[in-house]
């Protein structure tokens, strides 16, 4: 009874029955850097996972500054 997570090019396999977010804390990932989806719909992290299930994980970027100078107002 397992579970599939693939993030990028990765994919990593845990046992069904736990949350997703103790899964991903299992395998190292932490749960605020990546955004679960099954079946193109987003999930919490409190979702139990059930046998043959296959999560995509988005991760979450972000970054960049906007300078004052770029704003403008109208």
């Amino acid at each position: 009874m397992t579970v599939q997570f693939t993030l990028r090019d990765q994919v990593y396999e845990v046992r069904a029955g736990m949350t997703v977010r103790h899964a991903l804390l299992k395998l190292g990932i932490q749960p605020e850097s990546v955004l679960p989806t099954l079946d193109g719909e987003l999930i919490t992290d409190d979702e139990i996972l059930q046998d043959n299930q296959h999560i995509h994980l988005v991760a979450v970027i972000s970054g960049g500054t906007i300078s004052p100078k770029q704003v403008t107002f109208q």
